[in-house]
């Protein structure tokens, strides 16, 4: 007899297998709307038109150990350490995942556990439901309450699957972002050292200069004591001692402007943040070959990062696909609830409940619908986006090529051009000394030499600068995670 009633235990069994049952079956039928992922067309080149050797190698990832520079590779473990922009990029990775956890949980059913009490007192006037007649006198009880509610959408058109989905892409993207960032990082820091090297050393030039100049002042100033000379040519020899000098001094400002630069880069106050003097050499740069344009789309970190919030954008169209039909849930209670605390976890004081539930939108004022075009028009504006960035890339690519293969070129010119002025200088000196020449072609000779070796200098950290660049645009050995 007892098997009759609803709450033995046998009876809870069997309708908790039902339940479970009907939740597998809802869940395995279920399925994902919404448009899968594929890469947006894109036209990729054969071969950079200005690369002249190209390679299937990825650049290495500590790809600045190759202009072996031991004070270079310092700064960038610094910058590594204590770059602040770097840092933000972190805690977004670390807010993306946790993100991406969040969206997950939803693959599961939510339970809490809950407890209450309820001190009541019943009106004396009141009208019994079960009899219909009043009742004369007021009663005062308690309700022990101590339920575990259990609620799970059932992801029948996938939108919970779209979520994680979406999710997951931005929490990579966000990764991409952060290596997009550390490079230009490293690349921004390899630039202002190479840069403060080469004002080095156009600064020994200029001080190598200024040694001369106050030496021919000092020279002429004592032929003119001695009648020997007109002071013309010392006035003339004083402008361009001065003029030298204002220019070396503004050498220094520029130097300590790019040291502020790299302080900032390397998390360092710039008042405590100084960098050793040490002139550029003359030797070239690492030879770097260039990748076929079709590997650039998988060695790009920021590529990869656009393509990410493609996949994203994809997703959450899926979602809002799912909006448009109906929501299952299930909602279960079971727990136990009693007048008196010490009968509370008795059996005979046990509940349970479960709710099925079926939420069908028939009319939000076209909400869901303005939600899904909304969802479309973000997709469009992501490969828009993403398309522009590879063009970016072939950009730089191309850019930094040609750059490097100019300034190669300009290099040598700036080498010959500072061996004729040093030939032009010499034999001015001489012509001057014998009297076939006045000072006026000494002092042209003399700037004319300055001139091609500042210049010289200054191409050569361009030519390093132009290296690094197409390290920068070729992904700096980036591998996808």
């Amino acid at each position: 007899m007892s098997s009759r009633f609803p709450n033995h235990p046998r009876t809870d069994r069997r309708v908790r297998r039902i339940a479970v049952a009907g939740l597998v079956a809802m869940t395995s039928v279920g399925c994902t709307v919404g448009p899968d992922y594929h890469r947006p067309l894109l036209t990729t080149p054969g071969a950079f038109k200005s690369a002249t050797t190209t390679g299937d190698q990825p650049v290495r990832p500590e790809w600045w150990r190759e202009y072996g520079d031991p004070e270079l590779d310092r700064l960038v473990t610094i910058a590594d350490a204590s770059n602040q922009t770097l840092r933000q990029a972190i805690a977004a990775v670390d807010q993306g995942r946790a993100l991406a956890r969040v969206a997950s949980s939803y693959r599961y059913p939510t339970i809490a556990l809950g407890s209450t009490l309820t001190r009541q007192r019943t009106s004396g006037s009141r009208v019994s439901p079960a009899s219909g007649q009043a009742v004369e006198s007021a009663s005062t009880f308690s309700d022990w309450l101590v339920p575990i509610s259990l609620s799970y959408e059932i992801d029948v058109w996938g939108r919970v699957r779209r979520s994680i989905e979406s999710a997951r892409a931005d929490a990579v993207a966000s990764a991409d972002d952060e290596a997009a960032i550390r490079l230009a990082v490293h690349t921004d820091v390899a630039q202002y050292y190479f840069t403060i090297r080469s004002l080095d050393a156009q600064a020994a030039l200029l001080d190598q200069t200024l040694a001369s100049y106050r030496e021919q002042v000092r020279l002429l100033s004592a032929q003119v004591a001695n009648g020997l000379a007109s002071a013309l040519v010392v006035h003339q020899a004083e402008a361009q001692l001065e003029s030298t000098t204002a220019q070396r001094r503004d050498m220094v400002r520029a130097r300590a402007d790019e040291e502020h630069a790299l302080a900032v880069l390397c998390g360092q106050p710039a008042p405590t943040f100084s960098v050793a003097v040490s002139p550029l050499p003359d030797a070239p740069p690492p030879a770097i070959p260039a990748a076929l344009p079709a590997m650039l789309l998988t060695r790009r970190p920021d590529v990869a990062a656009s393509e990410q919030r493609v996949v994203a954008a994809n997703a959450r169209v899926g979602v809002a696909v799912a909006d448009l039909y109906p929501t299952f849930s299930l909602t279960s209670t079971a727990g136990f609830e009693s007048a008196n605390l010490r009968t509370l976890f008795d059996w005979r004081s046990r509940l349970a409940s479960i709710v099925p539930g079926v939420v069908l939108p028939i009319f939000q004022g076209g909400r869901n619908r303005a939600n899904l075009d909304a969802a479309r028009a973000e997709y469009r504006q992501t490969v828009a986006a993403y398309v522009n960035q590879v063009l970016d890339a072939y950009r730089d690519v191309e850019d930094a090529l040609t750059d490097r293969d100019a300034l190669d070129t300009m290099v040598g010119d700036y080498q010959r051009a500072a061996t004729a002025a040093s030939n032009y200088h010499r034999l001015a000196l001489v012509q001057y000394k014998t009297g076939l020449a006045d000072y006026l072609t000494v002092i042209d000779a003399e700037r004319t030499l300055l001139a091609a070796r500042l210049s010289l200098a200054q191409a050569g950290n361009l030519r390093h600068t132009a290296s690094i660049r197409l390290v920068k645009a070729l992904g700096g050995g980036w591998q996808p995670r």
